[in-house]
């Protein structure tokens, strides 16, 4: 270790915390210990891993495996999940059956195309599980020093840590099992712990070990060291552990503060030593390991529903053809005494005509079989893939400052990316940054701070709009290209003569040149910097303000090499905000031991002068106690009592000589609030040394008291000095908005999407935010539903006495009423552009949730424009997501970056994580993970409309030509007396989905744009015909069924009555079947390619290459398949070169039905695009005539109109302004006209 991590490490922070660092004392013999019963017998033998190899512990090895399959489950799980969908469990059935005389095809045909689609999507899932696997054996890899006996470490992979042996993991190694913390390399065992990657939390937790263990403290003195852990059985419970250690002879007993958790990391602290408890899959993280839900999109589902009418379709067809058969079997059979009636099997016996016509039966379901797409499911999964590589290559949606990309989790929901109605997103990191800038301060009631936040430029630039200047009428109004063209200009946003108005909010009379930004300090007031404050009125208050930023803390100073200062561990983002603060006004927290705190103080000699504060106690903050407290002794001997928290604590706490400063500072903090800062009251005390002696008696009395009461005693104890206290201050910090968020939620609300925010802060914070994102705007009626106190509800004493009876059904029912009072008003709100918000907190939830109530809340939120619901917990963000998707039945989209956002991603239609600083949880349980909130727009509006789209009609597509095909079958065998006979040979029914039509329509599933991304982005409307599902309703897809079946009707009459007596060859002699049947099938290759070449919007040469590639295909397939032996081709011989290409019919029936086919879906198209056009068939004209460049006017009207009407964003905001301008021009004008009118009469 340097010398300075020996320093640090002598830090005995036992003696400073009071609510977490407590070691109990060895166990008394009561008899009550649960330990050795049911849920609590694990036995661990310290630094003897072998014993727990052998019976009966056998604990598992520390391997771990997140795979679904393994060598030996591979085939048969992969073949079960194939064979779950009904199609392909069909096919199966069909494959079987093809062995057996019934069959009309060769066994081949049937099996082989059935074994390339379940080999392909196998392929897909050993691919996918691959990379599971190679992610596992990365992990596993991972080395760790490991004890192997006599104090020899040596480093070994975390795949052969066993139970019981001894590990010693080093700063910045994640944990490789679940540990029980022996010692570290601080003198009394303390380690700091991030347990991120578990709960996505970033501040540092505080372990600590056992008093007992603390010597062994170097490798060698484990190599006679035993033990033995008596504790609970595995179980997810990350908060919670019961044990105890039998050691040299005495029980102690262990609590969650000594075990160290599997993939939490070791910060701060050099080293540790722990012996291992749990591994592989006994641990807690791997315990709360939970398999994604299985989502399926709408799409998926709805196919399911064509698919069960196409079956229903092929039985029914099949009932057909097997009844028609078992008639020809007995009317028609004895006739044909060729055929020897008398002497024929089962199948055609015409004194069993019933059971001939089961057999045709099975015959026919095989034979019409090709109306059921059997490649449908692989082209869909191929087609996944790569929109999901298209996806994670996108360059606009990559992070350049973290190098992260886009990156489609799963492949499955790309196509409900384009169907989503409501997106439900987290504020703190998701919208915001979770970065927290020192911006303002209040000390003695003086606000010091002129740098504005973005809450603030926000409202500066909507007052300045709103000023009455000589030429407001004329110069605040935004012209329609201005806003159209850049509605983020920074001068102004849109609004001329602004400027100067803004400037006047948001600088202050500081006339020097601002100096470079320092991250996580954007303060600025010449009053406070560079010691100026000593001018200040109240200079030994600010003194004492600065003292206080800098002594009250947890943090631990690291030396920066590189600047000569320090950087600050500390255990929130705030703390470290007030330490850089700290240091900034020239107070630098430089050093810690394990008694004091070392301040570098500027001022006020001048000089910097390094000044001890001995620790005394340490009263740190929690969520329930939501304020810190440090005990310190001055270089004076002078005893100070520093607090900072929650302004509505502190303000509890106040002596009555203490409230100076607090009106002017209450005002300031709920400006602050108001600006969507995070804000902290700071307050002080003196104290004497019997006071303080006194106490701390009682407080070390109660800090060693064991037992349920500990908690609460130690909060008594606290309370009794947390009081009378002296109100210095606050402080404002900022929690930035993420870069481009209003951009995006404007363009997204134009869009038509619905947002609702579901955050953990407070109210105010919450609605600040929203403005600053235009989620909220001024003219907006915000609906705020709380719970209120029951006695304000009672207006009489015998309401009062009723309602002290049962307070949460007064409660409750005073929630329902305001809920119904809220949606009466909306209801009868006449004004067509009001807009409403609602707001609702946690605890008004908690009864808005509630069975009997959550549908009228609903109904509220949907007819409100915006939504924010604040100091919600986890549990409530997944179930009010659970409530949106239910109950309106539309597609969901929550986003969040926390581990406190799981529930809610995983419960929604659609989970986007965001991969930023709070861990990769939100991420690893979402289907879509992104950097920015910003991508989510180009991820819906871009990639969402397209994958729709393309999926939609690749889908409908698959269906038209799979009928258009098989219906011909069904016709042939109608015009052949139902006798089972395939027109075509089996080879071409086997490539008909393989290869003659697959590549076309994979090529439309990923390369087909009816707009370019730049259009997508510029007519956001266009994003509404997913959500109105206007591809894929039940009208267009019995429109494409429709043109199958026309199809299949041209396709065979046409040929039938052409080929029937019509000389085919020079000599006269008219077509065999093997010649109508090659005919037959070149016309469909070249309607359905020809189709789906109609159907394509944008073209690229990989396209071209496939449609026309596959008819090249079949031309090349019928020469080659034509010079095999005719033992092999059959009546296919030879059948292009010599039959069907010198015949000119051949060639002029192939024209004439392929132009028939495509006519009438042709017509509708250029009817449609005439008479009826959709959005993307205007803009498409417009591009096509390059209208964009010559007339810039009419495309930027266009764009104008090519929103949704919405009623927030930034688009909303100048909407209103419009109107508002618009109605003072038009009184104005009335006015003018009145007071012409009157002086002629």
């Amino acid at each position: 270790m340097s010398p300075a991590g020996r320093i640090r490490g002598k830090l005995r922070w036992s003696n400073l915390y009071s609510f977490s660092c407590f070691r109990p004392p060895v166990l008394e013999s009561d008899g009550q210990n649960p330990l050795g019963g049911p849920g609590f017998s694990r036995v661990v033998h310290c630094n003897q891993p072998r014993v727990h190899r052998r019976k009966p512990l056998k604990y598992p090895t520390n391997y771990i495996s997140t795979t679904k399959y393994n060598i030996i489950t591979f085939l048969p799980k992969a073949i079960f999940e194939q064979f779950r969908r009904v199609a392909n469990l069909y096919f199966l059935m069909a494959a079987i059956l093809s062995l057996t005389p019934v069959a009309p095809f060769s066994a081949v045909s049937m099996i082989a195309p059935l074994a390339f689609v379940v080999g392909l999507s196998m392929a897909k899932e050993a691919l996918e599980d691959w990379r599971r696997f190679m992610q596992d054996m990365k992990v596993n890899s991972r080395k760790i020093s490991i004890h192997k006996g006599n104090g020899r470490f040596s480093y070994k992979p975390w795949q052969k840590v066993r139970v019981g042996d001894i590990v010693k993991v080093e700063k910045d190694q994640f944990f490789p099992a679940d540990l029980l913390l022996l010692s570290s390399s601080y003198e009394d065992g303390i380690c700091y712990v991030e347990t991120m990657n578990l709960d996505g939390e970033t501040n540092l937790k505080v372990k600590r070990c056992l008093e007992v263990t603390l010597s062994l403290e170097e490798d060698a003195a484990f190599g006679d060291f035993t033990g033995i852990i008596r504790c609970e059985d595995p179980n997810p419970n990350l908060y919670t552990f019961v044990g105890n250690l039998e050691y040299d002879r005495q029980v102690y007993a262990l609590d969650p503060s000594q075990i160290l958790l599997r993939d939490s990391k070791l910060r701060n602290t050099a080293y540790v030593y722990g012996v291992v408890i749990f591994t592989g899959h006994d641990s807690k993280v791997m315990q709360n390991s939970t398999r994604s839900p299985s989502k399926r999109s709408r799409i998926e589902r709805k196919m399911d529903y064509i698919i069960y009418f196409l079956f229903t379709l092929l039985v029914l067809i099949s009932l057909i053809s097997s009844i028609g058969f078992a008639v020809k079997t007995k009317f028609d059979m004895p006739k044909a005494w060729y055929l020897q009636p008398k002497n024929t099997t089962n199948l055609y016996d015409p004194s069993r005509p019933a059971l001939s016509g089961i057999f045709h039966l099975v015959t026919a379901l095989i034979l019409y079989g090709y109306l059921i797409p059997i490649s449908l499911y692989v082209s869909i999964e191929v087609v996944k893939v790569l929109q999901a590589m298209f996806i994670n290559q996108d360059l606009h949606m990559y992070d350049e400052e973290s190098g992260n990309p886009a990156l489609a989790r799963t492949s499955n929901l790309n196509e409900e990316l384009g169907q989503v109605d409501t997106i439900l997103s987290d504020k703190t990191g998701t919208l915001t940054c979770n970065q927290m800038d020192f911006l303002k301060c209040s000390i003695a009631g003086v606000s010091y701070g002129v740098r504005s936040s973005e809450v603030e430029i926000a409202a500066a630039k909507q007052m300045a709009s709103d000023l009455d200047g000589p030429n407001s009428e004329i110069s605040g109004m935004p012209t329609q290209n201005s806003r159209i063209e850049d509605p983020w200009d920074n001068s102004g946003v849109g609004f001329a003569g602004s400027e100067i108005e803004l400037e006047t909010v948001v600088t202050s009379n500081d006339e020097k040149e601002p100096k470079p930004m320092i991250k996580g300090f954007s303060f600025e007031d010449s009053r406070l910097m560079n010691g100026n404050w000593l001018k200040e009125p109240n200079a030994d208050v600010i003194l004492l303000f600065f003292r206080i930023l800098a002594i009250c803390h947890t943090a631990i100073p690291e030396p920066n090499e590189e600047t000569g200062s320090f950087n600050y561990e500390a255990e929130s983002p705030d703390e470290g905000a007030f330490l850089l603060a700290a240091r900034e006004f020239g107070f630098e927290f430089c050093k810690r031991t394990q008694t004091s705190v070392f301040i570098r103080e500027r001022y006020p000699s001048g000089r910097p002068i390094e000044r001890e504060y001995k620790v005394l106690n340490l009263l740190e903050f929690n969520s329930k106690r939501k304020r810190m407290t440090v005990i310190v002794q001055d270089e004076d001997g002078q005893i100070l009592l520093l607090c900072k928290g929650a302004d509505s604590i502190i303000f509890d706490r106040l002596a009555k000589n203490g409230r100076v400063f607090e009106e002017y500072t209450s005002r300031h903090l709920n400006e602050y609030g108001e600006s969507g800062l995070r804000t902290l009251a700071l307050a002080y005390r003196k104290l004497e040394e019997p006071e303080y002696t006194a106490w701390n008696s009682e407080f070390l009395r109660a800090k060693t008291t064991i037992g349920p009461d500990r908690e609460a005693m130690l909060e008594r104890v606290s309370d009794m000095m947390e009081k009378d206290l002296i109100l210095v201050g606050a402080t404002a910090v900022e929690d930035k908005l993420q870069k481009g968020v209003p951009q995006c939620i404007d363009k997204l609300a134009q869009a038509g999407l619905k947002i609702w925010v579901l955050t953990g802060d407070k109210m105010e914070t919450a609605i600040n935010i929203g403005y600053a994102c235009s989620l909220l705007r001024q003219g907006m009626k915000r609906i705020c539903i709380t719970t209120m106190n029951t006695d304000l509800l009672a207006q009489d004493a015998k309401k009062a006495f009723f309602l002290s009876l049962v307070p949460e059904q007064a409660v409750k029912e005073n929630v329902l009423m305001q809920i119904t009072n809220a949606s009466q008003m909306i209801k009868l709100e006449k004004d067509p552009h009001a807009a409403f918000a609602l707001v609702i907190d946690g605890k008004t939830l908690v009864y808005a949730l509630e069975d009997d109530m959550k549908h009228q809340f609903l109904s509220l939120a949907v007819d409100c424009a915006s939504v924010i619901c604040c100091r919600v917990s986890p549990r409530q963000k997944a179930l009010v997501t659970r409530l949106v998707k239910e109950g309106t039945g539309k597609t969901t989209l929550a986003i969040g970056d926390g581990a406190n956002d799981v529930g809610m991603i995983q419960e929604a239609d659609i989970g986007v994580g965001i991969s930023g600083v709070e861990g990769m949880q939100a991420v690893m349980a979402s289907d879509f993970a992104i950097a920015q909130f910003r991508f989510l727009e180009r991820l819906l509006v871009v990639h969402g409309h397209w994958c729709y789209k393309r999926i939609a009609q690749m889908i409908c597509y698959f269906f038209y030509k799979n009928i258009a095909f098989g219906l011909t079958l069904f016709y042939f065998e109608a015009y052949t007396g139902f006798s089972g006979q395939s027109v075509y040979d089996d080879w071409y029914m086997l490539l008909f989905n393989v290869i003659l039509t697959s590549l076309p329509v994979i090529s439309l599933g990923v390369f087909e744009q009816d707009v370019s991304s730049e259009v997508c982005l510029q007519f956001p409307a266009l994003y509404q015909q997913g959500p109105r599902n206007l591809f894929f309703d039940w009208y267009r897809i019995f429109g494409w069924m429709a043109n199958g079946l026309y199809s299949s009707l041209i396709i065979f009459f046409l040929n039938i009555n052409i080929f029937y007596d019509q000389a085919f060859r020079a000599g006269g002699q008219t077509s065999d079947m093997a010649s109508v049947g090659a005919t037959m099938f070149t016309c469909i290759i070249w309607a359905v390619n020809c189709q789906i070449a109609l159907t394509m919007s944008h073209f690229t040469w990989i396209q071209h290459l496939f449609v026309w590639g596959s008819i090249g295909t079949w031309y090349i397939f019928l020469v080659l398949y034509g010079m095999l032996s005719p033992i092999l081709s059959g009546n296919a011989f030879q059948i292009l070169v010599e039959a069907l290409a010198p015949a000119p019919i051949y060639w002029s029936v192939t024209l004439l039905v392929t132009i028939a086919c495509n006519l009438p879906y042709l017509a509708h198209i250029s009817f449609q695009r005439s008479f009826n056009p959709m959005d993307h068939h205007v803009i498409q004209e417009i591009k096509y005539y390059k209208k964009d460049v010559e007339d810039k006017h009419m495309w930027t009207r266009e764009r104008s109109k090519a929103r949704q009407e919405t009623k927030i964003g930034f688009s909303a905001r100048v909407d209103a302004k419009i109107r508002h301008l618009k109605g003072k021009l038009h009184k104005k004008y009335s006015s003018l006209g009145v007071q012409n009118v009157i002086p002629a009469s």
